[in-house]
């Protein structure tokens, strides 16, 4: 299951990142310092959300 959780996590991570990254624009912060923390608060949220994608991906086996 990790296997798969990381492979999860390329994609889930990246959606995220690039979703708050976005949202962060379009509330007007458009410097550097909000845009990168938008990114690192995708990419750590993605970890959690990866590993509760890959237990129910599992779980239909």
């Amino acid at each position: 299951m990790v296997r798969l959780t990381v492979l999860l996590y390329s994609f889930i991570s990246a959606t995220l990142a690039g979703i708050l990254i976005i949202v962060v624009l379009a509330a007007g912060y458009g410097t550097q310092m909000p845009i990168i923390y938008a990114a690192i608060v995708g990419f750590v949220v993605a970890v959690p959300v990866s590993w509760i994608v890959a237990k129910k991906i599992s779980a239909l086996k």
